[in-house]
């Protein structure tokens, strides 16, 4: 047996394994993802992703100190307003008292400067067909009158004080769009955290129950096939040639190919965001106790980690946070 290579020396104990880790998780590398709804008095939980809900105003304050007191890195806001209020434009979402604007203000005041403030630039919440663009007259996203919406958004967001502006909408030429039309209004401090990977998948189910969706169809003509993986590169190099300042892959762990692919080519730091889907199928498992639920929470961020991402959106953030913690 003399002289046979015994990987599992570094494998003995706890403390071992704990020095030679070479992935870390930690609550600074997490982010929230958190709804925002018109009208509530109450936080209301949503039905296939139990335990994460839509916010009052004051719900939502009260979670995000909690989140930021567990250490998460930040958190990512998207709104939900009312039915009657949604329109073809989107107009709630440059309205600066729409629920998004109203919820990013309230975020910016009560922890402001504790932890990083993110929007969702995005009109899908907020218009009458579920697009996340404007529609032409034959019913089809039109992607540069859909680039003068984002701008408007994106201004009114920068507005509240928000730090970051997440561009999830896939339409070419956004980053750059939304880039000039913040510089030329002063904003030279908002930054971008370009969707440059942003896939059609399955796996967004419960998020459309999440922001009460009004779409029909699908988004395949803007979010990438699932079955490209290049492409991904060629979204990857045009965000970072239009000045995003972080990039992002969506979902997560379906596409770890496609984040180690961006991870090893970006030269600005990179996101990954573990969706509803991939929430939802880890609690109901958890939940029939087929799976050790923490367990199973902490492996799947470590292996998005260990995958190339430097911060995760995810749903257990806050949890998760306090179990680093």
């Amino acid at each position: 047996m003399t002289g046979m290579d015994r990987p599992r020396r570094l494998r003995r104990t706890p403390a071992m394994r704990r020095l030679v880790a070479e992935t870390t998780l930690q609550p600074r590398q997490l982010i929230l993802p958190m709804f925002v709804a018109d009208g509530l008095d109450e936080p209301r939980e949503i039905s296939s992703m139990p335990g994460v809900y839509q916010h009052s105003m004051d719900s939502l304050r009260k979670a995000a100190v909690e989140a930021v007191t567990a250490g998460v890195g930040g958190l990512m806001l998207f709104g939900v307003p009312r039915q009657e209020d949604k329109d073809a434009d989107g107009s709630q979402a440059s309205d600066p008292d729409g629920i998004l604007n109203r919820g990013l203000r309230a975020l910016v005041q009560e922890v402001g400067g504790s932890t990083v403030v993110m929007a969702d630039t995005c009109l899908d919440e907020f218009t009458d067909h579920g697009h996340c663009g404007v529609l032409n007259d034959s019913g089809a996203v039109d992607n540069d009158a859909t680039l003068r919406r984002y701008v408007e958004m994106a201004l009114a967001q920068a507005d509240t004080g928000a730090d970051l502006l997440g561009t999830s909408g896939m339409m070419d030429g956004q980053v750059g769009a939304i880039r000039a039309g913040l510089d030329a209004a002063g904003h030279t401090d908002t930054g971008i955290l370009a969707y440059a990977a942003k896939y059609a998948s399955a796996f967004y189910g419960p998020f459309r129950e999440a922001v009460a969706s009004s779409l029909e169809g699908d988004r395949r003509s803007y979010q990438q096939d699932p079955a490209n993986r290049r492409e991904a590169i060629r979204e990857l190099a045009l965000d970072l040639a239009e000045g995003a300042d972080i990039v992002m892959v969506k979902p997560a762990m379906s596409y770890l190919d496609i984040l180690r692919d961006v991870a090893d080519r970006s030269t600005v730091p990179v996101a990954a965001y573990q969706i509803s889907g991939e929430y939802a199928m880890i609690t109901a498992a958890a939940q029939n106790g087929w799976i050790d639920r923490r367990a199973a929470i902490l492996e799947s961020l470590m292996g998005i980690r260990r995958a190339g991402a430097d911060m995760v959106l995810t749903y257990w953030a806050t949890e998760a946070a306090h179990w680093l913690s």
